[in-house]
């Protein structure tokens, strides 16, 4: 396992804790060592002495909480187990300066963008606001927890606003792929549609042809017909006009 990148939160140099593959993890900063245990066995004048245990019981009660709120980072450097735990150390203006400046040149360093949803500006101002949680834990411990609780509350805003963002983007692919094939139906309908409108065209055009040729036989039938017709109709005048003649030859009486 790689060492981890550099962080904007502030943290102690890391510790070697084992060089087998036991990973258990310290509770606390058992490493740190005290600056009153050496000089327990010296006389101090009993007045002072409930002061700097008071004075140190809140400055470990303080790095249990920092422990709790910013846990230590650990890793592996071959069978080296190192943890690296956050600072305890109080912070000045000029600390807090420098973690702007910082904050400035990482931005410019990792391209982050400036508006919109960017995860490298998130990731830094994740990192910042940790920083200031650290600092401010450290002088007021219920100040840090508070803030932890406005930090908590801020991610978990951010994971439902994520979470509706992927699921509105699975759901719009869906409807997207839905359409797709919807589109790709109703193509093939409008091809078969098509084609029918084709056929029946072609249909339509043999049957205008059927009707032409009929028509066109019938009124050669018909003008054959009627020919026919006028010539019998002439020969039955010419032979009535005849028979008439005849018939009145005969009853006329000859003078």
């Amino acid at each position: 396992m790689i060492p981890p990148a550099e962080s904007l939160l502030k943290y102690d140099n890391p510790v070697l804790i084992s060089k087998s593959t036991d990973r258990k993890s310290p509770k606390g900063r058992p490493l740190r060592v005290s600056p009153q245990q050496p000089v327990t066995s010296t006389p101090v004048p009993p007045p002072p002495k409930p002061k700097s245990s008071s004075t140190e019981g809140n400055k470990q009660e303080n790095e249990e909480i920092l422990d709790a709120i910013l846990p230590p980072r650990e890793w592996m450097e071959g069978n080296q187990l190192w943890v690296q735990q956050v600072s305890s150390a109080p912070c000045t203006r000029a600390d807090v300066i420098r973690l702007e400046e910082l904050l400035d040149t990482k931005m410019q360093q990792r391209q982050a963008r400036e508006t919109g949803i960017c995860p490298v500006r998130r990731e830094l101002y994740s990192q910042c606001f940790d920083e200031l949680i650290r600092q401010v834990t450290i002088n007021c411990a219920e100040r840090g927890l508070l803030l932890l609780r406005v930090r908590d509350e801020i991610q978990m805003t951010i994971a439902a606003y994520q979470t509706l963002y992927e699921s509105s983007v699975a759901f719009g692919m869906g409807k997207a792929l839905q359409a797709e094939r919807g589109k790709a139906d109703m193509e093939k309908r409008i091809s078969d549609l098509e084609n029918e409108k084709q056929e029946l065209k072609k249909q339509l055009n043999e049957q205008k042809a059927k009707c032409d040729a009929i028509e066109k036989r019938e009124n050669e039938k018909r003008q054959v017909e009627e020919k026919k017709y006028t010539n019998e109709i002439q020969f039955l005048k010419r032979t009535n006009q005849q028979l008439k003649t005849q018939l009145e030859g005969i009853i006329t009486p000859k003078k």
